[in-house]
C-alpha cells in the first residue's frame, strides 16, 4: 500500500463513525468478520448515533413512516442501510420490521402474471406482474435490495427463499432485470440488475445455492460486457452518473457500485473490469480520499426525526463535493482497489 493510502486507513481507524471502522477493519485490511473484536465493533454499531437516528419512533425496530417504501425513511431504506453500515446479524428485534417489507414485496400481486402484446400502464400493477414479448417486466431491484440486506443482517430465512425464487423467474434472457413497459425493451437496465444480481450472490454464498449463484454470475455479464460504465455500440459511457461518484446509490447505479459488486462475487479482477478501475483511481483526491460527486438524497431542515418529511434523509451521509473526502465513498474504494489487486 503506497504511504499516502497507508495515511489514509490509519485515518480513517480513526473515524467517529464506528462503521467506516468496521469497512475498513473487515473489507479493507481483512480482519476476521467473526472475531471479537469485529463483535465488539458490531455492538458500537448498533447503539450507534446514526443507528438510532435510522430506527428513530415506534417499537423497536419499526421505522415511524408507515409506508415500507417511502424514500428513503421507509422500512425498506433502513434494513438497507442497516446490512450496508455493519449493523450486528441475527438481531431478532428486527424480525417485526422484516415481516412488514416482506408482507409488502411477497403480496400475492407479485404471483400474478398477465400477458400483453404492447405497453401496459402502472396502474394496473395491482394485476400483477405483465409479461410483454415474454419478458417480465418488474422492478426487480425492490425485491433485490431486500433479498440482499435479509442475507446480509441473517434474517428471515424463508423470506430470503421466496425473495431469490421471484428472481429466478423473473430474470430476462440476457441475465438482468427491467421494468420497461415498452415492448421494444430487451435489453437488461443496470438499475434494475445491480441489486438483484448482488442480492443473488450474496444469498449463494451463505447458502451454497448453485443455481442462485449461477443466476448472479449470468447478470454480471449485463455489466462486464459494457465495461461498467460503457455502450457496447460505440463505447460511449451509457449515462454521465454513471461516471461519478455517489454514497448511497440506493436504487441507482454508477461506476463504483457496479466495481463494488464485482468485487464482492470474486470478479472484480476481470480485465473488463479495467477501464472502470482506471477511472476510480484517477478520481482519487490529491491529498487522498475519494468524493462523493452527487448524491440522490436531501437533508432534512431539522434534526428531529419527527419532522422528517418528503423524501429527505434522516442522516446525513457526509454530503457531497467534488474537492473533498467523503469517508464513505473512500473507504468502498479501498475496498475495491484492495480486492483487485491494486493496492
Amino acid at each position: 500500500m503506497k504511504q499516502s493510502r497507508s495515511r489514509l486507513v490509519d485515518a480513517l481507524l480513526r473515524s467517529d463513525e464506528p462503521s467506516i471502522r468496521w469497512k475498513v477493519l473487515v473489507r479493507v485490511l481483512g480482519e476476521d468478520p467473526h472475531s471479537t473484536k469485529i463483535r465488539e465493533l458490531h455492538e458500537e454499531i448498533r447503539v450507534s448515533p446514526r443507528v438510532k437516528a435510522l430506527l428513530a419512533g415506534g417499537e423497536r425496530g419499526f421505522a415511524q413512516e408507515p409506508k415500507v417504501y417511502a424514500k428513503y425513511r421507509g422500512a425498506h431504506w433502513v434494513l438497507a442501510a442497516l446490512a450496508e453500515i455493519g449493523y450486528p446479524p441475527g438481531d431478532q428485534s428486527l424480525l417485526p420490521m422484516c415481516h412488514q417489507v416482506l408482507r409488502h414485496w411477497l403480496s400475492p400481486s407479485f404471483y400474478r402474471e398477465f400477458e400483453s402484446n404492447r405497453a401496459v400502464p402502472k396502474h394496473r400493477s395491482a394485476e400483477g406482474v405483465p409479461i410483454i414479448r415474454g419478458r417480465h417486466r418488474r422492478c426487480a431491484s425492490q425485491q433485490g435490495n431486500i433479498l440482499y440486506s435479509l442475507t446480509v443482517l441473517d434474517l428471515a430465512q424463508e423470506g430470503r427463499q421466496r425473495l431469490a425464487e421471484r428472481l429466478l423467474h423473473w430474470q430476462w434472457p440476457d441475465g438482468g432485470w427491467n421494468c420497461d413497459r415498452n415492448p421494444q425493451a430487451d435489453t437488461s437496465s443496470f438499475m434494475e440488475t445491480l441489486l438483484p444480481m448482488r442480492g443473488l450472490a450474496a444469498y449463494a454464498q451463505l447458502t451454497g445455492d448453485p443455481g442462485t449463484r449461477k443466476a448472479a454470475l449470468q447478470a454480471s455479464e449485463v455489466f462486464l460486457s459494457r465495461r461498467l460504465f460503457k455502450r457496447r455500440s460505440d463505447g460511449k459511457v451509457i449515462h454521465p452518473n454513471f461516471r461519478m461518484l455517489h454514497f448511497p446509490l440506493y436504487w441507482h447505479y454508477d461506476v463504483l457500485g457496479g466495481l463494488k459488486a464485482m468485487a464482492e462475487m470474486g470478479l472484480v479482477k476481470d480485465f473488463r473490469c479495467g477501464d472502470a478501475l482506471d477511472l476510480l483511481e484517477r478520481k482519487e483526491l490529491p491529498d487522498g480520499g475519494w468524493p462523493a460527486e452527487g448524491r440522490f438524497y436531501s437533508l432534512a431542515a431539522t434534526s428531529d426525526p419527527d419532522s422528517v418529511h418528503g423524501s429527505h434523509e434522516r442522516v446525513n451521509w457526509g454530503g457531497s463535493g467534488r474537492s473533498r473526502m467523503n469517508q464513505w465513498v473512500t473507504v468502498d474504494a479501498l475496498f475495491v482497489l484492495r480486492a483487485a489487486g491494486r493496492i
